[in-house]
């Protein structure tokens, strides 16, 4: 660990991710990158460079990845790792962790958030304000939870999947990759194939094509 945090991206989110790092208390140092050059300063704290400054800090600071849509954080995230970079994860200190949780790089855990014993989070998760897991869930790679999200015990959300503000999750139900699942939307049976499913219960509006590069609404 290194005394100062790099945080790329300067807009909404990576506001966020700054104020769960000034409350952890483990830098001494916080500074942004991001591409916008109007940009100076976000929240009182300076923008130092661009996005790719980060491999000439990359052996004196440790990166996060403020980055809201799934497929560009993953990208960035992952070039990091590649040349070495020290990435951090990000627990609000009021987030409820049970026995056994695991939560890997580049993770943002936000305030009021639950997540239940024996739960796994991937590399580069979003788990914003006050959602809940329960026990032994799987949240895979990049994939984001939105705001008041419910997850029963034994789900399992597929990489780069994006669940909207409130969404439902019931017991024991798998989520496919690249998924979209609308605000307030129930789940209460496997969803295997990739797309956008909206309503209670959620049924597919459209399907997405994995391999095509997309912003999540």
């Amino acid at each position: 660990m290194n005394d100062r945090l790099l945080i790329i991206g300067a807009g909404g989110h990576g506001k966020v991710v700054a104020d769960i790092a000034m409350k952890m208390n483990i830098w001494d140092k916080i500074a942004f990158l991001d591409d916008d050059e109007s940009i100076k300063t976000c929240m009182a704290i300076d923008v130092i460079g661009k996005s790719e400054d980060a491999l000439k800090y990359k052996d004196d600071s440790d990166l996060f990845v403020a980055i809201g849509n799934n497929f560009t954080r993953e990208k960035i995230q992952e070039n990091l790792q590649t040349i070495g970079a020290s990435i951090a994860t990000l627990i609000h200190p009021s987030a409820i962790l049970g026995t056994d949780v695991m939560i890997n790089k580049g993770t943002a855990i936000m305030a009021g958030v639950v997540i239940n014993c024996s739960s796994r989070i991937g590399k580069g998760c979003i788990i914003n304000t006050a959602a809940s897991l329960d026990h032994d869930c799987v949240i895979e790679d990049y994939a984001h939870l939105s705001p008041g999200v419910r997850l029963s015990g034994t789900v399992n959300i597929g990489k780069s999947t994006w669940l909207g503000i409130g969404s439902i999750v019931g017991n024991n139900i798998g989520i496919a990759f690249d998924c979209i699942i609308g605000a307030g939307a129930v789940v209460i049976k496997d969803i295997t194939e990739s797309g956008t499913y909206v309503g209670v219960p959620a049924r597919m509006i459209s399907q997405r094509d994995p391999k095509q590069w997309r912003d999540c609404p």
